[in-house]
């Protein structure tokens, strides 16, 4: 049988950054980028899963006014459109639906209306949509064919799963597949996303564009990331990380071949321009990570109308590291720096919170807290540690005095290693409305500070992390001589305990297994375990590992169980 004809069509993927809840602006910014499309002369415009609503949702899908707001916006998104120029573009927006519950939807938009839906209920990770499937179309999936091109269609995890849609699209040899996505940024996914796309083009025969939305959201970071791939599985574009993006590709897509739910054209003209194909350069692990940081604080302050934050700075690394972090996602004026030294503090932890609020050119203040200390402790009798943590309690309190007076937002400091074991303090250390390296182990963020150095000097300018903040022994100094390494193993081998136990799900024989001493691998175990209330209580920070605190991992905070028992 020969081989059925092809024509070129023009796709463009909008990787655009939406808010939950504006729904009025969300499809703003669906027009506007559909705008910019036509004048590319883009035939085919895909936007992100959930893009109408923002993504995830969570229980605002519970609430009927919602999702009728939703599909209003989509009918209405779709007469825009029309007025405007593009109604003989086909449009694919997500959107959330309703019969009653939520359903999960992707509209094609066409002539001034939606010309077909493909409905999904259920979302992974959040509890209010059941496992269960309604396709308009009356089958498990969704051809429609435009310009005589069959078009199918999947939504993100669609594609994660062998059976269901991936097979059916296999059987129903479409000539493309557009699949919307919302899937969050982790570590290393990149390369396994390409490989899941590239693997589901071979299995159905066509090309895929997959198109993933970027931007913040409380404590997930989308990096977009969106792609095609062709029927072979050769890469053919690739957006990048982390920014809006708008990716213009001429594909040869084969004509007719599957037996379509809904025509929407049988054919139309061929563009004579040509758009010659980008692929984006992959970003290093390390890049990814400070990239993920920096949007996911960006997003969050300028989402929920924060003006400014405020940190406490140690001269230490976690709050330097935090501190570049906020001034590369807000500017330096945004920033709010304040040194809170002790009797204990050494001369060179003031001296480098100075020397760094210097090198950002944030604004700095200092604020001796040995009077409220002593005043604290002739109210009442404490020693030892209560004693030691009436330091860190004194120096939140502060900074949230500071939020109310000045509508700072107050950073966290805290990273994924002393969340871990509960090396933290309630209402000390631990206050703060945003945590920026709550899922980043110690011994990344040491890669982190001397990666952001480098890429200072390569760029001609000052390095702003002190380099003694980043080889000094670290040290909460809340008494003489004090040492992280008195409290819990160097970090160097607690963190390889905590990634093997916590991201990688491992009990205690597999990590003993791995070369690790059996007292130790079982008291690392015990404090994690002991510390999930404090976890409980310390506030969002930005998802960039596998299993991040609070977001992929609880344990019940009254349990007795302990591996042995």
């Amino acid at each position: 049988m020969p081989p059925l004809p092809s024509r070129k069509l023009r796709l463009a993927s909008a990787q655009i950054n939406p808010i939950v809840g504006d729904i009025k602006g969300n499809s703003g910014k669906v027009l506007e980028a559909s705008l910019e499309a036509k004048v590319l002369g883009a035939e085919v415009v895909l936007f992100p899963e959930m893009v109408i609503t923002g993504y995830p949702v969570e229980d605002l899908a519970l609430r009927p006014a919602f999702r009728g707001a939703s599909i209003e916006a989509t009918k209405n998104l779709a007469k825009e459109l029309a007025a405007n120029g593009c109604g003989e573009m086909l449009v694919v927006v997500g959107f959330l639906d309703d019969d009653g519950r939520p359903l999960n939807s992707i509209a094609l938009l066409f002539g001034g209306e939606a010309k077909a839906k493909y409905i999904k209920r259920h979302l992974p990770n959040y509890g209010v949509f059941d496992e269960f499937r309604n396709f308009s179309a009356g089958s498990g999936t969704l051809v429609a064919r435009f310009k005589g091109v069959d078009i199918g269609v999947a939504i993100c995890e669609d594609i994660w799963r062998d059976e269901g849609p991936m097979v059916e699209l296999a059987e129903r040899k479409p000539g493309l597949v557009l699949v919307p996505n919302g899937s969050p940024f982790e570590r290393s996914k990149d390369d396994l996303r390409f490989e899941l796309v590239r693997k589901r083009a071979l299995q159905i025969g066509a090309p895929i564009l997959y198109t993933n939305m970027f931007g913040g959201q409380d404590d997930l970071v989308f990096d977009g990331d969106s792609m095609l791939v062709d029927e072979s599985g050769a890469l053919l574009a690739r957006s990048p990380q982390f920014q809006r993006d708008l990716l213009v590709v001429d594909l040869p897509a084969r004509v007719g071949g599957a037996t379509p739910d809904l025509v929407i054209s049988e054919s139309g003209s061929e563009t004579s321009s040509v758009i010659e194909p980008r692929i984006a350069s992959p970003l290093t692990d390390t890049e990814e990570i400070w990239s993920a940081l920096v949007l996911g604080l960006r997003d969050y302050i300028e989402k929920n109308g924060f003006k400014s934050v405020v940190l406490g700075l140690s001269g230490g690394i976690d709050s330097a590291v935090v501190a570049t972090i906020a001034v590369d996602a807000l500017g330096k004026d945004r920033v709010f720096g304040v040194s809170l030294p002790s009797k204990y503090s050494s001369s060179h932890s003031k001296s480098d919170a100075a020397a760094l609020a210097k090198n950002l050119g944030i604004n700095f203040r200092t604020i001796e807290i040995e009077p409220v200390v002593e005043g604290y402790l002739k109210a009442t009798k404490l020693e030892g540690l209560a004693e030691e943590n009436v330091q860190a309690r004194v120096r939140g309190s502060l900074l949230m005095g500071l939020s109310n007076q000045e509508g700072h937002l107050v950073l966290a400091t805290g990273n994924k290693s002393e969340l871990a074991v509960g090396y933290s303090t309630l209402y000390g250390d631990a206050v703060g409305g945003y945590a920026p390296i709550k899922d980043v182990f110690k011994v990344d963020v040491w890669k982190l500070a001397k990666w952001r150095n480098a890429k200072a000097t390569s760029l001609g300018e000052r390095a702003p992390i002190p380099d003694s903040s980043i080889k000094k022994e670290p040290s909460a100094e809340l008494r003489p001589g004090q040492k992280d390494s008195d409290s819990i193993p160097e970090y160097e081998i607690l963190d390889q305990i905590l990634e093997l136990y916590i991201d990688k799900g491992g009990d205690a024989s597999a990590i003993i297994n791995a070369g690790h001493e059996k007292s130790l691998v079982e008291r690392i175990i015990q404090l994690v375990d002991r510390a999930e209330y404090k976890r409980r209580q310390y506030p969002p920070g930005p998802k960039v590992t596998p299993i991040a605190f609070g977001k992929d991992r609880r344990l019940p905070m009254t349990s007795r169980w302990h591996e042995g028992s």
